[in-house]
């Protein structure tokens, strides 16, 4: 294989990369915002700056101006609010609690088997689409996808006698380019929804997400995104890479039989537990059913908007113990604990992240400037015109390019959905929708950044197989990847759109 190392350094790519280093870490980041806020509350307020609009909740007009944080009762709020706004930060709980779950199943080793199970049991006209599927399956667990099935696609490829780096690629597109394709519901979904509830709370618009929000077009999209990864790998990338003639050898170790049957006792403790749930969820007075005010029927509805984290955690961690215990990685109660704290262990950064997310949020809210923001460029938009799907379509290009530069789903959405969620609202476009379109376009460029944070390990993995692969040629092989992921993932929203298909259970695309 001839493969040409580009200088990172050079063209279009060398600005990226170097235009990126020197925005600071994302914490850094929020606290830079939160002071900008400060200061343009105080020059806003100074300026007498105020919107009408029309409350739903009062059913009249209203009209809101801009608070200073840089008075006495700003300054108060600010040292007295700042533990409340920590631990009040909707994502903060959920994402917590459902990655305990998956701790667990991750630390006992459960999914790792599973991801190895899956690749190595399909057949060789299947072995692409799996490799995709797998990588967006796997982001259910984070980071188990980058660590496990990236280099188990590299791998799986070398035993079919195809290239090791487009196996690698394809797993790379799945893991993280379908970071927001799925077929159940994650941390993920959990984190951004909430970060859109604190935006639409902050604007003053009752009004909230489920944690179900995409659901429906998630499933949808893991399919279309197997199907389109397949066909760039097997049309694109693999006759650009040619024959493989490097010196790597496979050396691929079998599923003992000991995993086989901890898989066996997980997979039933599963089922048992999906069928206890199926009663407690489906029959019509089921116990976590509860009475709908609004349309008088006992629905799932609030199940699914603070219940569904808990179910999470259970729907890992139980299947995770008795994988744990059959393997022997589990042997008494600290182990299972173990699992857990070591899950924990790794949320540090994202727990840091979310104090200084969470004052930059709540500042919007205090100062008004989201609702100011959200009204004012709604009724600007609309004047120009600019409105329905072609805002959609701005949107996603805009956050795609952002994405270049901003890694973090989460630090990107927190600094965005404060503005475009209200925005969007006042323009009849649902915050499902909004969340959807953001979801794509986030997640469709991440294959081409190298400020994404698994970028190194992955082109240590290329060099694995090939010695002179380079940031250049890394990106080069992922870029057919993301154009096809970002307009094929649009085009099937565009469907959505226009169709009125719901996004998930009971989230329009659009408000009425």
């Amino acid at each position: 294989m001839n493969t040409k190392e580009e200088h990172p350094n050079k063209g279009f790519l060398g600005m990226i990369e170097r235009v990126g280093n020197k925005l600071p870490h994302p914490v850094i980041l929020f606290l830079i915002l939160a002071l900008a806020i400060i200061i343009i509350s105080e020059i806003v307020a100074r300026l007498g700056v105020s919107v009408t609009y029309f409350d739903a909740n009062a059913g009249e007009d209203a009209t809101i101006g801009a608070v200073s944080l840089m008075t006495s009762d700003g300054l108060s709020y600010i040292f007295n609010s700042a533990v409340s706004n920590f631990t009040g930060f909707a994502p903060l709980g959920t994402v917590l609690v459902a990655m305990l779950g998956v701790g667990v199943a991750e630390w006992t080793g459960l999914i790792g088997t599973s991801l190895k199970k899956l690749l190595t049991n399909v057949p060789t006209s299947l072995l692409t689409a799996s490799v995709v599927f797998a990588g967006i399956i796997s982001n259910i667990a984070s980071d188990a996808g980058y660590v496990v099935v990236i280099p188990l696609g590299a791998i799986m490829f070398a035993v079919a006698g195809r290239h090791p780096i487009a196996g690698l690629a394809a797993a790379f597109a799945g893991v993280s380019g379908g970071f927001s394709a799925n077929l159940m519901i994650g941390p993920t979904d959990a984190l951004l929804v909430g970060i859109t509830n604190e935006a639409l709370t902050s604007a003053g618009i009752d009004y909230e997400v489920a944690v179900t929000a995409n659901w429906y077009f998630l499933i949808a999209s893991t399919f279309v995104l197997t199907a389109v990864g397949a066909f760039v790998t097997e049309r694109i990338v693999e006759p650009r890479l040619g024959e493989y003639t490097g010196d790597y050898r496979p050396n691929d170790e079998p599923i003992t039989d000991i995993q086989n049957k901890g898989l066996r006792h997980a997979l039933i403790a599963l089922l048992v537990f999906l069928g206890i749930m199926a009663l407690l969820m489906v029959p019509e007075n089921a116990p976590l059913r509860a009475l709908n005010e609004d349309s008088g029927l006992m629905t799932l509805d609030a199940f699914l908007s603070r219940g569904l984290i808990f179910m999470i955690f259970l729907l890992f961690a139980i299947p995770g113990y008795f994988y744990g215990r059959t393997t022997g990685k589990i042997k008494t109660s600290h182990d299972f604990v173990q699992g857990m704290a070591e899950a924990m262990s790794s949320m540090g950064g994202y727990l840091v992240l979310a104090f200084f997310a969470a004052q930059f949020i709540n500042y919007f809210s205090y100062t008004n400037l989201g609702t100011i923001l959200s009204v004012g460029g709604a009724n600007l938009l609309e004047a120009i015109g600019f409105v329905g799907l072609p805002l959609i379509l701005g949107f996603i290009i805009v956050t795609a390019f952002i994405n270049l530069f901003v890694g973090s789903a989460s630090a990107k959405w927190a600094i965005m959905a404060p503005i475009f969620a209200p925005m969007l609202f006042e323009l009849n476009i649902a915050p499902e929708m909004t969340l959807m379109a953001y979801r794509i376009a986030d997640s469709s460029t991440n294959i081409i950044s190298p400020l994404m944070s698994y970028f190194a390990m992955i082109l240590v993995f290329a060099q694995r197989y090939d010695k002179k692969s380079g940031i250049g040629t890394l990106i080069s092989t992922m870029l057919s990847y993301s154009i096809a992921f970002l307009l094929f993932w649009t085009v099937l929203l565009v469907i959505w759109y226009f169709t009125g298909l719901p996004l998930g259970p009971g989230a329009p695309a659009l408000l009425n």
